[in-house]
């Protein structure tokens, strides 16, 4: 059944789960809540064919899952076409929007024509959130905070009505999130990597969930798995052990990459009546992966800039994928 379309969709005053569902959490100091698991809109956007892709999103929505992920660069804009289809349906006001913009030092004008086409993608007015994309690169702090840059954007966005809260995200180093909060910028989310490998590597959990949890700005979750889900292939842990982890910390939500109904199944099967991991549980897990998480074999994404979006790489001046094959 479709939820209001008042802004309190969200809010404490939705019911609360019943047993067996996926939990609702707080999204920080917002009054929002989300589900404790969100749908990936990279993943989305690799279903070949569209209908399937619209028909997993639909059936992601039907089961819980309420915080929906994407990105303005995704597929050169595939994922938020597949997304604005799928919630044109009647899903609109049955999910948390998310999608994040990439400017990657370019100026607000740039972010603004972005958050156009993402409306217009996503067949929507408004996003429920809007996120910087992949802070990653050294001078992406001082370059989003410049005169004229990105975070301007993010408050005429607000002003505009076309934004309800913005946030950031990156899975390169936590040290570069902490810039991102020197600041001072009032930030509603932050989004990051997090699963039991970077406990012990460049750790956004050490270092960066109490920050947030300080400030009250909610922690969003990505790359249980590490991303490509390579632990998991190679039997470092199991795929139910890597979202469990990930899910039992202090974040809103975990978004997963999700590009088929079997790893739907797969992981509702732990996000429903979710019983998180207890502090002896999860210090195990810590352990049994240590040997294989210190050198950041599991965690790529934090060594090399292969794993840039194809985007942030042209507008630093990195090879793209066709020059680096060449």
């Amino acid at each position: 059944m479709p939820l209001s379309s008042s802004p309190l969709r969200h809010s404490a005053a939705w019911r609360p789960p019943a047993p067996g569902e996926i939990p609702l959490r707080p999204l920080g100091s917002t009054g929002e809540y989300v589900s404790a698991l969100g749908l990936g809109g990279h993943h989305v956007g690799k279903i070949a064919n569209e209908r399937e892709a619209i028909r997993l999103v639909h059936m992601a929505v039907e089961a819980g899952i309420t915080f929906v992920d994407n990105a303005w660069d995704y597929h050169d804009g595939r994922s938020e076409t597949i997304v604005g289809k799928a919630l044109a349906k009647g899903y609109r006001d049955r999910v948390f929007l998310m999608t994040k913009v990439c400017t990657h030092g370019r100026n607000a004008r740039v972010a603004m024509q972005q958050l156009e086409e993402s409306l217009r993608r996503l067949q929507t007015d408004h996003l429920d959130l809007w996120q910087v994309h992949e802070v990653a690169y050294e001078n992406d702090p001082e370059n989003h905070f410049a005169a004229g840059g990105v975070i301007e954007a993010l408050d005429r966005a607000k002003e505009q009505g076309k934004v309800r809260y913005v946030g950031f995200t990156g899975h390169k180093d936590p040290s570069l999130h902490l810039r991102m909060l020197s600041y001072g910028y009032v930030f509603d989310t932050v989004q990051m990597p997090l699963n039991p490998f970077d406990a012990h590597f460049r750790s956004f959990e050490q270092r960066v969930l109490p920050e947030l949890e300080r400030r009250g700005i909610a922690a969003i979750g990505m790359k249980s798995m590490g991303g490509d889900g390579t632990p998991v292939k190679k039997r470092a842990l199991t795929a139910q052990q890597a979202l469990r982890y990930a899910m039992s910390l202090g974040v809103a939500t975990t978004v997963s990459g999700i590009d088929s109904e079997k790893v739907l199944r797969q992981n509702l099967r732990v996000a429903r009546g979710f019983v998180p991991f207890s502090p002896d549980e999860m210090a195990s897990i810590r352990s049994a992966v240590a040997d294989k998480a210190g050198d950041g074999r599991f965690e790529l994404y934090k060594v090399t800039a292969k794993h840039e979006g194809l985007e942030g790489r042209r507008q630093h001046g990195f090879p793209d994928d066709d020059e680096m094959a060449g």
